[in-house]
């Protein structure tokens, strides 16, 4: 069965290199960019599935978390650029990329929604992520960016990023409490009520949020705990059979989509194949694996 993995990671190797530039000692801060085939294309393809199609987007490095708006904004045009060159060199391995934003740059980044995302077929929408300069996804002045999204028709990928001010943030469990975070502001802040059709993937199968179903039921306003489900999720828990099942109960199989978070998690190209395994272990109906593996994304895209 054709699948697609809707949440796979590059670092584009020029881009790499411009973010080394800005800050050298991004090997230290972040381990995993030691991954050699999140940079190396051919070394990539060599570990590819045949019937495994990925949809790449940027590791969580952004440029304006290290420059000024203009600057910022010259960057990620040219990371993005980079990434639909690999896209258009490797038809067989990508079924399409996700653009990056600088939301130091507001009209900017509308600008490459408009002009780049929605004018090249191959760009399936915008990763966005937990925090932006250290302020909530859900912050005012980020607004535009999902209004114009919801314009467009174009799906939003949700990546956590750690929230400095935190003295013991961790990959284990901060992290997921932080795609957590951003979900509930982002249903507080009433976006599914103002922008009905807002499509949100969001990594991690939904983190916390099918675990604290009945606390969101009984705290939260009935509408704005019916928003909760309203969201999209991919399958990256590497591997776990139950915390899948507990997803796919919560979001429904019509939300649930194949995403490994490779090449990360699992050396030395990612989980895909503990996911695989995991899912295929809830013997789910041939039309709801399907739904998983492909249609659901395909939906969407």
């Amino acid at each position: 069965m054709l699948k697609i993995d809707c949440f796979a990671h590059v670092c584009p190797p020029n881009f790499y290199q411009d973010m080394l530039a800005l800050d050298p000692k991004l090997p230290s801060k972040m381990p995993f960019l030691a991954t050699p085939v999140l940079s190396d294309m051919t070394l990539r393809q060599s570990h590819a599935s045949p019937d495994i199609k990925q949809i790449i987007s940027f590791v969580n490095l952004n440029p304006e978390d290290y420059l000024e708006a203009e600057e910022a904004l010259e960057l990620v045009k040219k990371a993005n650029q980079e990434l639909l060159d690999i896209l258009n060199h490797y038809p067989n391995q990508f079924r399409g990329g996700v653009a990056m934003l600088a939301l130091n740059h507001i009209k900017g980044s509308l600008e490459i929604l408009t002009n780049f995302v929605q004018e090249n077929p191959k760009i399936l929408g915008v990763q966005l992520f937990t925090r932006h300069l250290g302020k909530s996804l859900a912050d005012p002045s980020f607004k535009p960016i999902f209004a114009k999204c919801h314009q467009l028709d174009l799906p939003i990928w949700l990546h956590p990023v750690f929230d400095e001010r935190k003295p013991d943030n961790n990959i284990i469990f901060s992290w997921e409490y932080e795609q957590s975070q951003a979900m509930l502001e982002l249903v507080e802040a009433g976006y599914f009520q103002e922008f009905p059709h807002l499509k949100i993937i969001v990594h991690h199968a939904g983190a916390m949020v099918p675990y604290f179903a009945e606390r969101i039921n009984h705290i939260l306003p009935k509408h704005l705990a019916q928003d909760f489900k309203k969201f999209y999720v991919d399958t990256a828990l590497l591997g776990n059979a139950k915390g899948l099942e507990l997803a796919i109960e919560y979001f429904g199989h019509d939300r649930v989509l194949f995403g490994t978070d490779a090449p990360l998690g699992i050396l030395p190209a990612g989980p895909s194949q503990e996911i695989i395994q995991a899912l295929d272990s809830l013997q789910l109906p041939e039309e709801i694996s399907q739904k998983i593996y492909y249609h659901n994304i395909t939906s969407l895209i």
